[in-house]
């Protein structure tokens, strides 16, 4: 016992726990002395931005530690120092009681840490400079801890420059009205005091000083107002400034995102709407999946600049912000553009009605003309084999049951009708590459996605489960009640295929971007000739029935005739 005590008076001095966030040992290295552990070396799930780019002597920062998906933290510690050096510059005052400021280099309220271990998404607080040398820079620099193993360091802001002039920051058209919600993208970031006059995006300069993405490929805003289309323009190699554009036909929004996937969720996103007010709004979101984005502090954007002309929505602005997602992080890395549009109303905007993502990932610091937008695979199998199971396979076996079962003249292969094996097999295939095409989408997805198209879908997968399953649980040929079985196995494989149909009209409508449409359209004519195919055997089957009927009439017409004769004769 007396070990024990001496071993725990031996070890406590060097077991430090902060979780009242008094940090004062951390001030030099900002890192949480946790009995040696080290921070995590993977980009960190946290921002720190500041309102503005620029600042005066005097002059008020509001500083914001965002995390940009889900996952909270529970401690953190900020400071403003010059840039290439330690000490710290300027004083804090706090907003929020989840906060407490520190005295670091003898320097009272230069810093800010945790109350509490508390559970946090966001934090906001105010800095204020002191005087500079005119271009000085600073930094806002902050450690954030997610639990006692994990935490990272070195997590910073764009860089703010010094000025002496009276007013400083990010000068925009639009004025910054604060956040007020971090769970929806419905809390605009910017909002338009009205909708100017149309601006003048096109697509000159496309590859040559800028990168730029459209759907249709290639298409000129300035010439199309159908053309949907973003470009990014890096004034120099290294420079944290990019100025984007973005303009397209909507009713409620357009944005465009960062991805290292091909698949929606930690996402870097700018929304660029107009909802039932009238106003344009431009709004900077995370998103973590199928769900709405999470709203981001706007950050460092200036020169911000908005129209809409009938249902032609544009956006302009300059962001000094740092493209992150949860895997990558920088201006100068690759990443799919993303593009989408979709309704807004009360403030909310809506699941988008289209989306276009690149095919490769695109390095925006390198002018070129992104010029081929598609769709992940695994969609493009979900769409064939959808189109295989019930524009092919699933017509083919409908028709065998319904009008070719003469075909095989009785013929029996294992002692079933040939025309029976041949519908089991092609509509087994529509089952399998049904229920294959369904797990791929699910898989995709990796939640519920709204609109009608899954709706339909999930419809189309269940009754396809259910057909086999009544079938092999039919009663015998001869049975009084298999009547029953036939109407309701018929009417059922009707019902599948008027619900696939529209499954695929609405999943074609998500994903066609043309002008005209043209993928509605060719699988109208698919459906239309597949209908009159249907009209033209039912024709036939019932002209022959009644030939056959005919036929068997007369033939009984002569044997009764002959019968006669004969007892006559006799």
């Amino acid at each position: 016992m007396d070990c024990v005590v001496f071993m725990l008076v031996c070890l406590a001095p060097v077991v430090h726990c902060y979780s009242s966030g008094n940090v004062m040992d951390s001030c030099e290295d900002m890192k949480p002395h946790h009995s040696g552990l080290r921070p995590q070396s993977s980009p960190a799930p946290f921002t720190v931005t500041a309102d503005r780019s620029t600042f005066s002597s005097g002059q008020e920062v509001t500083v914001q530690l965002q995390a940009l998906g889900s996952k909270p933290f529970t401690g953190f510690l900020l400071q403003a120092r010059e840039v290439g050096r330690q000490t710290t510059v300027g004083s804090f005052t706090l907003s929020t009681a989840a906060a407490q400021l520190l005295t670091c280099n003898l320097r009272p309220n230069s810093a800010v840490s945790h109350r509490s271990e508390s559970l946090k998404t966001s934090i906001q607080v105010t800095w204020r400079s002191d005087a500079l040398t005119d271009g000085e820079l600073i930094q806002f620099h902050a450690s954030f801890v997610e639990n006692f193993i994990t935490f990272w360091t070195g997590v910073t802001s764009p860089a703010l420059t010094f000025t002496n002039g009276s007013s400083g920051g990010s000068t925009s058209s639009l004025p910054v009205p604060s956040i007020t919600s971090s769970n929806t993208a419905a809390a605009a970031a910017a909002a338009a005091q009205s909708a100017p006059a149309a601006m003048n995006i096109s697509s000159a300069g496309c590859g040559v000083t800028k990168v730029c993405f459209s759907q249709p490929v290639n298409c000129d805003p300035s010439v199309s107002a159908d053309c949907y289309f973003m470009s990014a323009t890096v004034s120099s190699r290294g420079d944290t400034a990019v100025h984007y554009e973005m303009t397209g036909p909507s009713d409620g929004y357009i944005s465009f995102g960062f991805s290292d996937d091909q698949m929606m969720g930690n996402d870097d996103i700018y929304i660029c709407g107009i909802c039932s007010d009238g106003q344009v709004w431009l709004h900077h979101a995370f998103s973590t999946g199928r769900t709405t984005p999470q709203a981001s502090p706007l950050g460092n954007v200036s020169d911000v600049r908005a129209s809409v002309q009938d249902t032609v929505i544009s956006c302009s602005f300059t962001s000094r912000n740092i493209i992150s997602t949860q895997r990558t992080k920088g201006i100068d890395k690759a990443y799919h553009l993303m593009f989408a549009h979709g309704p807004c109303s009360n403030g909310r905007i809506h699941h988008h009605r289209q989306t276009f993502i690149s095919t490769e990932k695109i390095d925006i610091s390198t002018p070129q003309a992104v010029g081929k937008a598609g769709l992940p695979h695994i969609i493009k199998a979900h769409g064939a084999l959808m189109l295989i199971a019930w524009m092919t396979t699933g017509s083919l076996g409908m028709m065998v049951a319904r009008y070719l079962k003469a075909v095989g003249n009785g013929q029996k292969l294992c002692s079933k009708d040939v025309w029976f094996l041949v519908h089991v097999a092609v509509m087994g295939v529509t089952v399998a590459a049904t229920m294959v095409g369904f797990i791929l989408s699910f898989s995709y997805v990796k939640a519920w996605s709204e609109g009608a198209h899954s709706v339909l879908g999930c419809l189309v997968m269940i009754l396809s489960f259910l057909q086999p399953i009544i079938a092999l649980l039919r009663c015998g040929p001869q049975h009084p009640l298999r009547f029953l079985f036939n109407w309701s196995h018929a009417l059922n494989s009707v019902v599948i295929k008027a619900l696939a149909v529209a499954a695929i009209f609405t999943g074609l409508k998500m994903i066609d971007s043309t002008p005209n449409q043209w993928l509605t359209k060719v699988m109208g004519g698919f459906v239309g000739w597949e209908a009159l195919f249907y009209i033209i055997l039912e024709v036939h089957s019932r002209w022959k029935a009644r030939s056959t009927d005919a036929l068997q009439s007369e033939t009984l017409s002569g044997s009764t005739a002959g019968g006669n004769r004969d007892v006559i004769g006799g």
